[in-house]
């Protein structure tokens, strides 16, 4: 592994959506990249679906054999505020990253260039604004994949960008439960591991502990915070909406160092920007017992093989 410049000041945004509103929501991001970049910033890192938002709690009117005509309505307004890539919202993303010189990794909701379906997509903006990472989740859980497509693109399977301070790449939410996932990025060295998600359970901090720890690396826990509240008032679906506690989802977002502990304290029930300086040489230093996929690997009686470009 090459030399790592020796730190990094990063910046994690546990924001609100403009629910439904790819525009508002866009704009918003704008202003946290300016606000982040303002603040020294050189890599900030926004939640899961940031925008236009992660439709928590509703269903899009799905049972098993049926669906209904409201609920198609509610799924065309959310298809209708997400996002083409490239498009007018990167675009915009793009030039905020260029204008606070920092990567950004933005969660979208994605809509195909040229077929109807959506994908859970992570993207990552260089400093000069370019687009150089998109990440279609593997593998939607649950009832996201009411709406939500598998990605069957394998140059958005496990990719990642080369910074300054090592490897770059993501797994969305529960994509980090799948230990062959998470292999795939040790695998390509990452030192700055994003796990932008929408989990504010506790088990969930466990999680992002031991792959901080199995890893050896930086890990980037992101999530969003929104309210019951929050959602338009006018969705087909309301009842759905009205069942939701009021906190829906009330963040949790922290980063966790190379061995494991807190380098900032899990944030809850706001909206913020958490600013961290990193020391880099905790990386390699963290590797001396234990290299995931170096020096504690047995390849010839563990095989594994990762189908991407």
């Amino acid at each position: 592994m090459r030399n790592l410049k020796k730190k990094l000041r990063a910046a994690i945004v546990q924001a609100s959506p403009i629910l439904f509103d790819k525009e508002a929501t866009t704009s918003h991001a704008v202003e946290l990249i300016e606000e982040a970049g303002q603040q020294g910033a050189e890599l900030i890192v926004f939640p899961e679906s940031f925008i236009p938002c992660y439709p928590y709690g509703m269903t899009f009117g799905f049972t098993v054999g049926a669906r209904t005509e409201a609920g198609r309505k509610d799924w065309k307004r959310y298809y209708d505020a997400s996002v083409l890539v490239p498009g007018p919202e990167t675009e915009r993303i793009g030039e905020a990253a260029k204008k606070a010189g920092a990567y950004v990794s933005m969660g979208i909701t994605e809509r195909d260039q040229t077929d109807y379906s959506l994908y859970c997509s992570n993207l990552i903006f260089t400093p000069d604004g370019q687009l150089a990472v998109k990440h279609r989740k593997i593998k939607p859980t649950g009832a996201e994949r009411f709406i939500w497509a598998d990605s069957h693109d394998p140059s958005t399977y496990f990719p990642t960008v080369d910074t300054p301070w090592g490897p770059m790449g993501s797994l969305i939410c529960w994509e980090n439960y799948m230990p062959l996932a998470r292999v795939a990025l040790y695998r390509k060295g990452v030192s700055l591991y994003l796990a932008p998600n929408t989990n504010d359970n506790p088990e969930w901090q466990d999680t992002i502990k031991h792959i901080a720890i199995e890893g050896h690396c930086y890990v980037f826990n992101v999530d969003q915070y929104f309210t019951r509240s929050m959602y338009p008032g006018d969705l087909q679906e309301q009842q759905a909406v009205d069942r939701l506690k009021k906190e829906t989802c009330s963040g949790g977002s922290c980063i966790i160092d190379p061995y494991g502990h807190y380098l900032t304290e899990p944030v809850w029930n706001k909206e913020c920007i958490v600013l961290a300086d990193l020391d880099m040489d905790a990386v390699p230093m963290s590797h001396m017992e234990f290299d995931v996929e170096g020096h504690y690997t047995r390849p010839d009686i563990l095989k594994f093989s990762v189908e991407d470009i």
